[in-house]
């Protein structure tokens, strides 16, 4: 399952939510808020931006809300 690193104040992190939560694509939302969370993202992804996609999976890692929601536009899922 995708993991969706976030903060609920962000904006892009919203847009995004909100675009999964529309096309009901199921994900792992992590607040960074939370010191673990940050600390995954931090050893993951190696900056402290959010939105950040983790797809364990298909070992994609992103950062910018338009990649994120164009990533999933353009996989099976939506």
């Amino acid at each position: 399952m995708p993991e969706l690193y976030i903060l609920e104040s962000c904006p892009y992190c919203k847009k995004v939510m909100e675009f999964l939560n529309k096309n009901n694509i199921t994900y792992k939302k992590l607040d960074v808020s939370e010191p673990e969370n940050y600390d995954n993202l931090q050893k993951i992804g190696g900056k402290s931006q959010v939105p950040f996609l983790y797809d364990r999976e298909k070992n994609v890692k992103m950062y910018e809300s338009d990649e994120i929601i164009e990533y999933f536009e353009n996989s099976e899922q939506v």
